[in-house]
């Protein structure tokens, strides 16, 4: 049986009856690593021997006849940018090479605890900066649909998902880097309401718009995942104490009544054939019951440029800790600050150089106002053209990105194009509002991502679309051809 094939329930449901152990689903899961990781390379950590000791602890556990979770045995992986305890977590950079955390992410954390069984960490850009998993300070995933073709980046989570390498993973979201990354490798992305999952133990990268979410196959697989890592956590002053709903009760297949909008300033600079299939999905979310009308989000092209600013201030506040004083790579000089002008230069990769300089220059004292201030004002436009949409509309439906998945190298060589591709994204962060990546169909071989998009904490409507498409149609459920 190719048991990397099967959704996270129906494992659940198998080892429940007896048909394998988890120690036997993990050893399935690190052979077929073995495989294809060389071809794939979406993980930059492999956690064997611990993996192993885990999954034997939860067949303990079953044996004892002690109340489990529906995660408990399941392989999963994490970003490298997620804290987990006495593993190596990286962010691919040179910088922390060797940065072992003494503690774990909350969102790890809870996955632990429901017996969820950490394979390893993922690839992914540097400090989750760069255009399409390509900037990487050690090397980047591939795309499993394509092996010229970029996986989406930052996070080669997703391709460890479309490649079997993980049963599901957890990765951050900034500008798109769960959507994206989703929309390019044909799985599920989610990223959250700002606040709905706690930011503890994930390193920064811009802190405003980061937040923690999963990448799945299956929407049932999301709901019971937003379960386990959903809700207040004390140690994270952004995490907001609003009350976790089941998710399982939010996998209705019915939309009929459903208000949908689609935004003709994201369909208008969406290639046609990803703009076909997106309004090919509204077309069968109407045959299901659903309304579908067009909006306006007139604010829409300010949102990109906003973005950029208020990341890269972010940024560079949020990485100036990197010194080579406390942990991480260390440069020795002649004297102080002759150590923290090498460290920096040789630790950091040239994106992250880049934007820490553009986040110094907006935030100085001659140009806060002009940049920092007026993208502060263009977010709250941005923000509310969301409000203004969800007083008529349940949701919105948009592309996940503009384009499928392009050839890699060609964002590396035109920085602009790699911005450009964002525009679908970044709203999202600036607004703080919750987003799903779901595939529909393909276009010259590669998948197109839809994207869905409703008011805070309203993730009960994005599951219950998200699964309706998925119960009516085939065209959410891709196969890749390179590993799997």
């Amino acid at each position: 049986m190719r048991l990397h094939t099967l959704p996270v329930h129906r494992l659940g449901e198998l080892m429940e009856r007896k048909e394998f152990s988890s120690e036997e689903l993990v050893r399935n899961y690190l052979e077929h690593i073995s495989r294809v990781e060389d071809e794939i390379k979406a993980l930059v950590t492999v956690t064997e021997e611990a993996a192993l000791a885990q999954a034997r602890a939860v067949d303990e556990k079953r044996a004892r006849g002690e109340e489990i979770s529906p995660l408990a045995g399941i392989p999963m992986a994490i970003t490298d940018n997620i804290c987990t305890e006495g593993v190596k977590t990286t962010c691919a950079s040179r910088m922390l090479y060797n940065f072992v955390p003494p503690y774990d992410a909350d969102a790890a954390a809870r996955l632990k605890r429901a017996g969820a069984v950490l394979m390893g960490k993922c690839s992914m850009d540097e400090f989750s900066i760069g255009p399409a998993e390509e900037k990487s300070g050690f090397f980047s995933a591939r795309n499993p649909f394509a092996p010229e073709a970029a996986p989406g980046g930052p996070s080669g989570g997703a391709a460890a998902v479309a490649a079997g390498e993980a049963a599901f993973t957890l990765g951050s979201d900034t500008a798109g880097s769960l959507r994206r990354p989703a929309a390019f490798c044909g799985v599920i992305g989610f990223k959250p309401t700002y606040g709905r999952v706690s930011r503890y133990g994930l390193i920064s990268y811009a802190s405003s718009l980061d937040q923690i979410g999963p990448f799945t196959r299956d929407m049932t697989d999301l709901a019971l995942v937003l379960n386990i890592i959903c809700g207040r956590d004390a140690k994270d002053s952004t995490s907001a104490a609003v009350a976790v709903p089941d998710f399982n009760k939010s996998l209705i297949n019915d939309v009929k009544g459903l208000k949908i909008g689609l935004p003709k300033e994201y369909l208008a600079g969406a290639e046609p054939g990803v703009a076909a299939r997106v309004r090919e999905a509204a077309g069968k979310l109407e045959e299901l019951g659903a309304v579908c009308e067009e909006v306006s989000m007139p604010h829409t092209a300010y949102a990109l440029p906003a973005h950029y600013i208020i990341s890269s201030a972010e940024a560079s506040s949020n990485l100036a800790r990197y010194d080579g004083v406390r942990y991480g790579l260390r440069v020795d000089a002649g004297d102080v600050l002759g150590m923290f002008s090498k460290t920096r230069s040789r630790g950091f990769g040239e994106e992250v150089k880049t934007l820490i300089m553009l986040g110094t220059y907006v935030l100085g004292a001659a140009n806060y106002n002009d940049y920092y201030v007026k993208a502060l004002q263009a977010r709250t436009l941005v923000r509310q053209d969301f409000d203004r949409a969800f007083e008529k509309f349940d949701c919105l439906i948009t592309p996940a990105s503009p384009a499928i998945a392009h050839r890699k190298g060609k964002e590396t060589a035109d920085p602009l194009a790699a911005r450009l591709s964002k525009t679908c994204s970044v709203p999202v962060n600036l607004a703080g509002v919750p987003a799903l990546s779901l595939p529909f169909g393909m276009v010259e071989g590669l998948p197109v991502g839809l994207q869905f998009i409703t008011r805070h904490f309203g993730e009960e409507i994005l599951l219950r679309v998200g699964y309706t498409l998925q119960q009516n149609t085939d065209q959410t459920r891709l196969k890749p051809g390179l590993a799997c």
